[in-house]
């Protein structure tokens, strides 16, 4: 299990948890990041320290502190 900030662009797998409070977990939750839900890391910018994810489907952008919430079951092997 790895937070999204520990994982590289590319890597896929499935979300297993997240540890993040009210409201930011409604929020992850809304956008629709679940636990079980399939997730692929398409970017990471250092200048704007954002994480861009794909969850079934959906394209989303989370800042570090929220990437870093949520935990994910990477498929293969995930540096």
């Amino acid at each position: 299990m790895k937070s999204l900030t520990e994982c590289t662009v590319g890597c896929e797998g499935r979300i297993v948890k997240i540890k993040a409070k009210d409201p930011i977990k409604g929020r992850l939750v809304s956008l629709g990041l679940t636990k079980g839900s399939e997730i692929k890391i398409l970017d990471h910018t250092l200048a704007k320290q954002t994480w861009e994810v794909e969850s079934d489907g959906t394209k989303i952008a989370l800042r570090d502190e929220e990437a870093a919430t949520v935990f994910m079951e990477p498929k293969g092997s995930c540096e």
